[in-house]
């Protein structure tokens, strides 16, 4: 474990390391989260502590990593996830996410999923335009566009998608607009998304997805989760996803307030 790891909530100690012989499951999943600490201020480290639950509880073995800015990045990974942050975290790893940009375009290509909250969803796409008109680089994965503005978009949001009725919270300041052919990861059925006027909400190409909700969302959705899961499963065993049944009836409940509170 590296001094800079942050404390995952429920991951033991040496949760970073392979598990011993005899002791995979059904395999292991490396599991990557970008910048910890500049880029999860809104919980969205909570969507790395539902995963390897996740992961653990279908009876796979998390091996959970932290990147930070200027460390090696994992030889092997199965899954990706980072999180939201201010414009000042952005800058801060904007020469770390340029140096391992080459890497992440190719596990992209690999089908690699990842899921990008906020900051890192508008770092993931091909520029972020700060409020002072300062161009920040994207990796170009996603093909989408942020202009930084001095009005945020707050508030809770429904979204329909192609993993069912996904909810969460969004509070940013971006607008995102999506590029010709680029598929939105959702349609907003209550909320503001990408940016306010188009109906849209993320962006998802092949098994990345981007998107504004924090709450953080995994927890929120467990069917968007073992999607992902499952996505990873795959990549890291060659084989099918093997899944347990799982009691998600509160979590089920929980969304479904939101929906019936916010459209009816």
């Amino acid at each position: 474990m590296s001094d800079l790891d942050v404390t995952i909530l429920g991951e033991p100690l040496g949760s970073s390391l392979p598990a011993d012989p005899g002791g995979e499951g059904k395999g292991e999943i490396h599991l990557v989260h970008l910048y910890p600490r500049e880029m999860s201020i809104y919980g969205d480290l909570g969507n790395t502590r539902c995963l390897a639950a996740r992961i653990r509880r279908h009876g796979y073995v998390p091996v959970v990593h932290q990147h930070h800015p200027g460390q090696p990045f994992p030889e092997r990974v199965d899954l990706v996830v980072g999180g939201g942050g201010q414009d000042s975290g952005q800058v801060t790893v904007e020469d770390d996410l340029e140096r391992i940009a080459d890497r992440l375009r190719e596990l992209a290509d690999q089908g690699v999923p990842m899921l990008m909250i906020c900051g890192m969803y508008q770092l993931f796409g091909n520029a972020f335009i700060t409020v002072d008109g300062r161009r920040l680089p994207g990796l170009g994965i996603l093909d989408v566009t942020t202009q930084g503005n001095a009005k945020r978009m707050i508030g809770p949001v429904v979204l329909s998608t192609d993993h069912g009725d996904v909810v969460g919270y969004e509070n940013h300041s971006g607008s995102t607009t999506l590029g010709p052919g680029q598929a939105p990861f959702g349609r907003v059925r209550s909320g503001l998304g990408n940016n306010g006027s188009d109906g849209t909400e993320g962006a998802i190409t092949g098994h990345v997805i981007g998107s504004y909700l924090h709450g953080p969302i995994l927890p929120a959705n467990p069917v968007l989760a073992d999607t992902l899961v499952g996505w990873a499963a795959e990549h890291a065993t060659g084989s099918p996803f093997v899944p347990e049944t799982l009691d998600d009836s509160t979590a089920r409940e929980a969304q479904q307030r939101q929906v019936r509170r916010l459209v009816g």
